[in-house]
């Protein structure tokens, strides 16, 4: 396609090559404003020294390429990569969470199936070895880690390959959020301020400048409330709750709450961004409610899978917060 060869041969540039063709950069008194208002490290702080990192210098150069290759303005370059991010990268990571995350369902019965035999043949060793009760728990728990670990080998679902998404997700959105505060501040190589003109006329609608955060609070209020759907929908998969569950799940309510304020003081480039990775993160949380999806991507079926999945969020929801007496 055009436009992707574009961007192959904007990536072969140099970044000092691909900035020559951008408006000269002139210090504006906003712009300074922004900058001494945002949080910065000192000489050889975290902050500063994660900011000059690579992976952040490539997300600078990869987001300039992307804009330069494409032709659209900054605005809508910011949200392509956005929306790219999440589609390239995290929904494969997603539905392969999905996968791990069905075969430990379907493992829970042959896992209480277990368990009860090793009770029982603990409480015989117990009667006939004279344990206390201490050693008894001690060798059934002891056990059943074994025996649960087994399990996990045989079927390859360990746990922990349901992480990997966050571990991959998080440092990727914690890249490109710097990169586009370093564009939009200056606060990168002498190179990107060239980027920094570009973004200060590079928004629209009443975004118009993406180096200031948005006085209207129309993006932080969208995102905080974007992200407190996706927390809702998540536990709406139960109506009934673990206390651990309902413990993350305040966690991550207070959270998209405390987001607004912290978007509210950024760069408009920096919340769009934020605002377009959420509302992919929430198409993507509802694809892989899809039974057709989850066959697609060769999700194995669980008891708690269901035909009408949509209609289902809406009834829970109905249920919830509107028919409560």
């Amino acid at each position: 396609m055009w436009w992707w060869r574009r961007v192959g041969q904007a990536l072969q540039r140099p970044v000092r090559e691909r900035l020559l063709l951008a408006p000269v950069w002139r210090p504006r008194a906003g712009v300074a404003a922004v900058a001494s208002s945002l949080p910065s490290a000192g000489p050889g702080g975290l902050y500063e020294a994660l900011a000059e990192s690579a992976p952040v210098h490539w997300a600078e150069s990869g987001l300039v390429a992307l804009q330069a290759g494409s032709g659209l303005p900054w605005w809508l370059s910011i949200a392509c990569a956005g929306a790219a991010l999440r589609t390239g990268l995290t929904l494969p990571l997603a539905a392969h969470q999905g996968y791990i995350l069905a075969k430990l369902e379907n493992l829970q019965p042959e896992i209480e199936t277990m368990s009860k035999r090793l009770r029982y043949e603990v409480s015989v060793c117990k009667k006939q070895l004279g344990w206390s009760e201490k050693v008894a728990s001690f060798h059934f728990r002891k056990n059943l880690r074994r025996i649960v670990s087994e399990l996990y080998v045989r079927d390859n679902c360990h746990p922990f390959k349901a992480t990997l998404l966050m571990w991959i997700q998080i440092p990727v959105w914690v890249f490109v959020s710097i990169a586009l505060r370093n564009c939009s501040v200056g606060a990168a190589d002498s190179e990107v301020l060239a980027v920094q003109e570009q973004l200060s006329i590079g928004g629209t609608l009443w975004f118009t400048d993406l180096t200031v955060p948005d006085t209207t609070w129309i993006l932080p209020v969208s995102l905080g409330l974007l992200n407190l759907l996706i927390v809702e929908i998540f536990a709406l998969r139960k109506l009934e709750l673990s206390r651990f569950q309902k413990y993350a799940t305040n966690f991550f309510r207070g959270m998209s709450v405390l987001m607004i304020p912290i978007a509210a003081s950024v760069p408009s480039s920096m919340a769009l961004y934020w605002l377009s990775s959420s509302f992919m993160g929430l198409s993507h949380n509802l694809l892989l409610r899809s039974p057709t999806f989850r066959r697609l991507c060769r999700i194995p079926r669980t008891k708690s899978d269901s035909a009408t999945p949509y209609r289902d969020i809406v009834s829970a929801f109905n249920t919830k917060y509107f028919l409560k007496k």
